[in-house]
């Protein structure tokens, strides 16, 4: 586990960026130290893009256990919201106003393979001991809990110094154990109860916080962790945080946030019953589109959810033609569904794509009556 110590020695020139709104400061210069004696300088870019971005030290620094979530998640949208809803948990701690991002830098890849292991494994290991079990014992009396954990800091500027000033953890947590009766044999499931997640989550994230106290760099340092749910390894949409705890600096996790967020599927049995008013405009969405060309795969869209208002509707159609007009044609066409279907409060984003690459992209922020549109020709 690394300690960082980052001082402001200089000032470089302010850039000037032609045309946009953002927040800009003083690009600034700095000086990052590490425990190993060693200094480098790197940059507090000057421009923020959106209230909800955090700006992020230059040159990029990789995680210390950069690669562990694509072995242990199961899906790509795990991989990706896992961290991008913490970082949106992070932002009721450590503002984007006043803090800059670092990914993890003091959980390394080897104690995270530790911790992640069970306790017959490797000392340390904060899933259940396997031992003597068969592969259906394992699943009904010791099945594994936590399959990631990431890890996101937070730096403050203070007078003439950047530093640690905050760290964010998130535990991703099997919502369905997979398993094997017999070697070579065929893969079963066992669905873990939403009661039994967020008991042993709550658990492991109290060991995690007193670990990582042990570390000098981080006994006094807020940290804030959150409990995901994953999707089972079909699911075509990912999980979600669905609780939070605040540890203020020297202490543990104790009291709980819940999140209410989750991401459905368009159309589909969950989308007609839980947001019928939606589905029917989306079904009537891809019935036209659909009049247009029919001869491509299914229209799907996911929509983000937060306390059941929708935040953001995806919608992604594939096309099976290539022709440079054919596209502008179509995109058109999108352009004025997507203005009929979808009324201006909505946050909708299409996108249309081919076998190899994207071909349209059309955005309608909430608010706005037309669509940006953009083709990509090259």
């Amino acid at each position: 586990m690394a300690k960082k110590l980052i001082g402001i020695s200089s000032l470089i020139l302010l850039l000037i960026v032609s045309g946009c709104t953002p927040r800009l400061d003083e690009e600034t210069e700095v000086i990052q130290d590490t425990e190993k004696e060693t200094t480098k300088t790197v940059i507090i870019p000057s421009l923020q893009l959106d209230e909800t971005y955090y700006r992020t030290l230059m040159p990029y620094e990789e995680s210390a256990s950069r690669g562990l979530v694509v072995s242990n998640l199961a899906t790509k949208y795990d991989m990706k919201e896992v961290e991008n809803g913490l970082l949106r948990i992070s932002q009721n701690e450590f503002s984007p106003d006043t803090y800059l991002f670092q990914e993890g830098q003091y959980l390394d890849t080897k104690t995270l393979e530790k911790w992640l292991a069970r306790t017959n494994q490797a000392e340390g290991g904060l899933n259940p001991s396997s031992a003597g079990l068969t592969g259906e014992e394992k699943a009904k009396k010791a099945p594994v809990y936590i399959t990631h954990i990431v890890e996101q800091n937070y730096l403050k500027k203070e007078d003439n110094t950047v530093k640690l000033a905050g760290v964010s953890v998130g535990l991703a947590l099997n919502s369905i154990y997979y398993y094997q009766k017999e070697d070579y044999g065929a893969w079963f499931e066992e669905p873990l109860s939403q009661a039994l997640i967020e008991e042993n989550g709550k658990r492991i994230a109290e060991e995690v916080v007193s670990r990582m106290r042990k570390d000098e760099a981080l006994a006094n340092i807020p940290i804030v962790v959150g409990l995901f749910k994953q999707s089972s390894k079909n699911a075509v949409v990912p999980g979600t945080y669905f609780t939070y705890s605040v540890a203020p600096g020297g202490k543990n996790v104790s009291d709980w946030q819940q999140v209410n967020e989750e991401y459905i599927l368009f159309p589909s049995a969950d989308s007609k019953e839980k947001y019928r008013d939606l589905d029917t405009i989306f079904r009537n969405f891809k019935q036209d589109v659909e009049l247009y060309f029919p001869n491509y795969t299914s229209i799907i869209g996911t929509g983000y959810f937060k306390e059941n208002q929708l935040q953001k509707l995806t919608i992604n159609i594939p096309i099976q033609f290539y022709g440079t007009a054919e596209v502008i044609g179509f995109t058109q066409h999108l352009a004025g569904l997507v203005k009929t279907h979808f009324n201006t409060s909505m946050n909708v984003e299409v996108q249309v794509n081919s076998l190899d690459r994207t071909e349209a992209l059309l955005v309608k922020k909430p608010g706005e009556e037309d669509p940006f549109v953009h083709i990509y020709t090259q």
